[in-house]
């Protein structure tokens, strides 16, 4: 929210990159973290189609659904009513016709509350946000590490390292802004390079493991508060140990309803 009190939108973002203000962006999945993370002045939430590992453990993004995603983001806005929000597109509602990308685009903001919606890829994907910016749908680009094409890169590995795929993304990021997207997430993208994009775009990059120059920084929320204690890469870092928290009130917990303690007789009624 801006002191001002009135919601952000996505004029916030531009203003916030011209003003030199990091951007604070967390993914979020539920109502009751939500309202947690406006309290806390988050800027932008996403919720992202990493649901589907973080909260359906599944090994990748690929199976996630357009009615999942609405679903969760309806209960994200409902409890951040005021915090911009966008929500991923998931594999296949997207790229397989433009027609298609507007139509699922705008099911998610109609049914959500979202804000806008965030997609992956670069060039290839310019006309599709082209469009879905002329028909009023903001759109948060994504490039570097695209899990929904975590098969055709090989795995969860740093990109752009070469010379020839680094000035590819810088092309892409280009394509991005020029089509219209109003920030663009980078993922896993060597510091130097994530550095240079940030800087020849007039819209914010928001970054992931990519280093100290991007506009904003997104972590997982799950990952960040150590609630997913298997995933350790090295550009997280963990603001919280709620994973041994969880742990511990669980065995009180279980060691008080074993041993009679509760409830007692101030939790229970006349």
């Amino acid at each position: 929210m801006n002191t001002d009190g009135r919601p952000r939108s996505i004029l916030d973002l531009a203003a916030m990159k011209a003003a030199g203000r990091r951007i604070a962006m967390l993914t979020c999945y539920d109502a009751a973290f939500a309202r947690l993370l406006e309290a806390a002045d988050i800027d932008v939430l996403l919720v992202g189609d990493s649901l589907h590992q973080v909260l359906g453990g599944h090994e990748t993004t690929l199976g996630a659904t357009l009615d999942e995603m609405i679903y969760h983001a309806a209960a994200v806005h409902r409890g951040a009513p005021r915090t911009l929000l966008f929500v991923d597109l998931p594999f296949l509602t997207y790229q397989v016709s433009v027609e298609d990308a507007i139509r699922n685009a705008g099911r998610v903001m109609q049914e959500s509350g979202a804000h806008g919606v965030k997609l992956e890829g670069g060039q290839p994907m310019a006309g599709t946000v082209r469009a879905l910016v002329d028909r009023g749908i903001p759109v948060m680009g994504h490039l570097g590490l695209t899990p929904q094409s975590v098969h055709a890169l090989g795995g969860y590995r740093v990109q752009g390292r070469e010379s020839e795929r680094a000035r590819e993304l810088e092309a892409h990021a280009r394509a991005l802004e020029d089509a219209g997207a109003c920030a663009i997430v980078l993922e896993l993208l060597p510091a130097a390079l994530a550095g240079r994009i940030s800087e020849s775009l007039t819209i914010p990059t928001i970054g992931i493991g990519a280093g100290p120059g991007c506009d904003g920084q997104v972590l997982v929320l799950h990952d960040m508060l150590g609630l997913n204690e298997m995933f350790s890469p090295k550009f997280l870092k963990r603001f919280a140990q709620l994973g041994e928290s969880v742990r511990e009130a669980a065995r009180e917990f279980s060691a008080e309803v074993r041993g009679g303690k509760y409830p007692g007789v101030e939790h229970s009624f006349e």
